[in-house]
């Protein structure tokens, strides 16, 4: 048996930091007792922890737990509080902790809105209610009410379907409470006589005045910095930290808060002191984590970025741009013109409500200009990031005068002088727009690149996820060293991903788009056969030129995958793009069209089988871009999360195709069996070897990263100060050497990708059509520290410092070596 594979008895104490993390997505069909089921299975499996989806009371058959109505119950669908300290339980025996995914930003307007109570009490009650100061509403703008976009047309067409009964006004499955002595009243004036306004859904981005998440009105934002507010949205949160049933917390959208460094610093103080605490930031280009939030980092996308780019060939960007402008006609000569147009878009439609709350605030503060408007969305449309960090009373820090400044290079000469005003006001001149603005750029960047302008641009879609630069295709090996060597300095415990429950293709679809960089020309000619094979079936019209060589990637990446699945992929990619058909103005003529075709070109025989052809062409060289991401992913630094059913094959697309059940029967029974005979079947068991040796490994030696040492007592910043408080090791002492590259010498040396982490080597291969096309690893041999002879944890192979890399590689294009002294 390999040395890694079994031997996964690690005792009942979790360790203080995780070793490694499995995502479970929580839903109706699978809560608190289903997840206590797969416990003896993650255990096995070599995670520390388990990382759960929200767990207090979501809408009713809510799939993700994002969209909470009640903070004060953990969720009787999924099992209650009691559901959950039995799943917590029986998680300790088996030596597990529990990260638990938390919404600090928004709560829902369920339907009922009764569900929510504190939503109610503000319906009932408007500015009175003790609970108005815990929404962000502008009173002002709606005359005292607040806007309501739920009617499927304007009131007046809509005041048939409104009834009073039981004391309520009720439109459909809504209720709305009534204002007293307004119940006998006409039902006009009795609509009118509320502390809220029933107007069309498509007014909520126009004249909306309530804060929501990006541009759903569904989702109401909340005001953690109102210290009440912050107390009664954690309370049961807290209470589960300090009894010792939840180890860890993953923030959802910080960038929401009008000040996360305060938020955390509120957290972190009401936290026992070793708390994991991490938050979902997403960092674009080569933006930085502020050193000051009291975190252990991100939530991985900056990760995922870098892993898979250094496995993208890099010379295949221009030949990959002439097929995308081929296939698209594309006009732009990159994608920066498109995200633009996209955060333009967005600021005149979905988001102007939020626009013009920020230019009544600007009134306030005295900006006022006749191209004032125009200046501000100008400035919001160029901020390179998601967003500034500016705090009332302090000099603004240097990043955000920097950001800033960039922002305004991308102004018009004709707005400057304006726009320059608005930038002061946003660096702290004015203490409510800087918060505001702030807030209102990072949903321009979520809702204009990342769900409208990534939706546009496919040189290679596998680069198009959250926080990514999809015009730059691959990242040198020097480069991903130098990063990796920064993190394991700077953020030794951010959490790591290759797959997400928000990512728009998972792990092994970007797996096998990879593959195409590096054989474009192939590529090419295959796509343009099938898009030539597919005008028999365009009678009806179909998709456009740009949706047709989405669906020819999609297929490629996702195969096999059901018409049902591409149709419905295809479907909510489109109406994000905003192009053709849309979620405010859905062409129904068209999305048919497109679904007719789908189906048709995947009931074509001939088609079907050129595809599935092409696709097998892929798998050797898939399979080894798949061991490579997650074998870098596991031992690089951080702490790695599998996202469910990422330790075997797992072919997804955006939400809500990723969040479906996993068998983890069928898991459980392929990892014994691995441990039983040591010998993987397939790429599903050969990501589960892969998987389970270097969680292991992790557990069993976590001073190896650099996490798991000490008691953790100050919080991350004190920490990467390097103080060591409560007699803990601090990161400074040496942390940097848990990290460092390895490399080999000869022919396709290049082809080598390898870290060291304390004794272990880990090896991946890159870029292996290449290298099968240059007759493999030849001459090629390794060069380990220390010489001697090492162990492959992966195969029980023992390995000479010097060997002949395919010799190492005989068996698996991936390995974790452990130096023979250690042993």
């Amino acid at each position: 048996m390999p040395s890694g594979a079994g031997g996964h008895s690690f005792g009942m104490t979790p360790p203080v930091v995780p070793t490694g993390t499995y995502r479970l997505q929580l839903q109706p069909g699978f809560g608190f007792a289903e997840a206590a089921d797969a416990v003896p299975y993650l255990a096995s499996l070599g995670v520390s922890h388990l990382y759960l989806s929200p767990i207090l009371r979501a809408v009713p058959g809510s799939g993700h737990g994002y969209d909470v109505i009640d903070h004060s119950l953990v969720s009787p669908e999924l099992g209650g509080e009691t559901g959950f300290r039995a799943l917590a339980a029986e998680a300790a025996g088996a030596g597990l902790g529990i990260v638990v995914d938390i919404v600090p930003n928004h709560m829902a307007m369920p339907v009922p809105e009764s569900l929510n109570r504190q939503l109610w009490s503000v319906l009932a009650e408007g500015p009175a209610s003790p609970y108005a100061g815990w929404f962000d509403i502008d009173w002002d703008a709606g005359g005292g009410r607040l806007l309501l976009p739920v009617l499927g047309a304007p009131l007046d067409d809509a005041l048939s379907d409104l009834t009073v009964r039981d004391g309520m006004l009720r439109y459909f499955d809504h209720t709305f409470p009534l204002r007293h002595g307004t119940a006998d009243l006409p039902l006009r004036d009795a609509v009118e006589a509320q502390h809220y306004r029933l107007a069309d859904w498509h007014e909520g981005d126009l004249r909306g005045n309530y804060r929501r998440f990006f541009t759903v009105s569904s989702l109401i934002a909340l005001r953690q910095e109102d210290e009440a507010v912050f107390a009664a949205t954690h309370a049961v949160i807290l209470r589960l930290v300090r009894e010792g049933l939840v180890q860890g917390l993953r923030i959802d959208h910080p960038d929401g808060l009008a000040d996360p460094r305060e938020y955390l610093r509120r957290l972190r103080a009401a936290t026992p002191h070793d708390t994991w605490i991490v938050v979902e930031k997403i960092l674009t280009g080569d933006e930085r984590l502020p050193g000051d939030w009291d975190c252990a980092g991100t939530t991985g996308y900056d990760t995922l970025r870098r892993i898979d780019g250094v496995f993208v060939d890099p010379s295949s960007a221009e030949p990959l741009r002439a097929l995308h402008h081929e296939f698209t006609g594309a006009a732009e000569p990159g994608f920066e013109p498109v995200a633009r147009a996209g955060k333009s878009e967005v600021l005149a439609g979905g988001l102007a409500a939020e626009v013009a709350r920020l230019e009544r605030v600007l009134d306030r503060a005295g900006v006022t200009a006749p191209d004032r408007g125009e200046a501000l969305r100008e400035l919001l449309a160029s901020v390179p990031e998601y967003r500034p960090y500016v705090v009332a009373g302090e000099p603004a820090p240097a990043d955000a005068v920097r950001l800033l400044g960039a922002a305004l290079t991308g102004v018009p000469g004709r707005l400057a002088a304006t726009a320059r005003r608005i930038a002061d006001a946003a660096l702290g001149h004015d203490a409510e727009f800087a918060v505001r603005f702030a807030q209102v750029a990072s949903a321009v960047a979520a809702k204009g690149v990342e769900d409208r302008a990534f939706y546009r641009w496919y040189v290679l879609s596998s680069l198009n996820e959250v926080g990514g630069e999809p015009d730059e295709v691959g990242l040198a090996p020097a480069d991903f060293h130098a990063y990796c060597r920064d993190l394991a300095e700077a953020w030794p415990r951010t959490m790591t991903t290759l797959s997400t429950h928000d990512t728009k293709r998972s792990q092994d679809v970007r797996a096998r788009l990879a593959v195409l960089a590096e054989m474009p020309d192939v590529w090419a000619a295959a796509v343009r056969a099938w898009d030539k094979a597919a005008r028999r079936h365009r009678e009806g019209g179909g998709p456009d030129r740009y949706d047709t060589y989405l669906l020819w990637q999609t297929l490629v990446g996702a195969w096999p995958i059901s018409p049902d699945r591409v149709v419905s992929y295809l479907r909510k990619a489109m109406r994000e793009a905003d192009r053709s058909t849309s979620w405010t103005r859905p062409d129904t003529a068209y999305e048919q069209a497109t679904e007719d075709f789908v189906r048709a070109v995947l009931a074509d025989r001939e088609l079907f089988e050129a595809v599935g052809s092409f696709v097998e062409q892929l798998e050797i060289p898939a399979r080894t871009v798949s061991l490579g991401c997650t074998m870098v992913h596991l031992a690089m630094p951080g702490v790695p999360d599998v996202y469910q059913g990422g330790e075997g094959v797992l072919r997804t697309l955006v939400d809500p195709d990723n969040r479906g059940p996993v068998d983890f029967a069928a898991a459980a029974a392929r990892l014994a069996d691995l441990d039983a005979a040591g010998r993987p079947t397939g790429l599903d068991g050969e990501k589960t070897l892969v998987t389970s040796a270097v969680l292991r490994w992790r557990r069993r030696e976590p001073g190896e990263f650099g996490v798991g040492v000490g008691d953790g007592a100050g919080g991350e910043a004190g920490l990467r100060a390097g103080a060591a408080p409560g007699g803990g090791v601090g990161l400074a002492d040496g942390v940097g050497a848990h990290y460092a590259g390895v490399y080999a010498h000869g022919s396709a040396a290049e082809h080598l990708l390898g870290m060291r982490r304390g004794h272990t080597v880990a090896l991946a291969t890159r870029l292996p059509v290449q290298l099968a096309a240059r007759g493999g690893w030849g001459d090629t041999q390794l060069d380990l520290p220390g010489g001697g002879v090492w162990t492959d944890l992966l195969t029980g192979r023992q390995v000479r410092a010097d060997a002949l890399v395919g010799d190492v590689f005989e068996r698996l294009p991936v390995a974790l070596l452990e130096d023979g002294h250690t042993r």
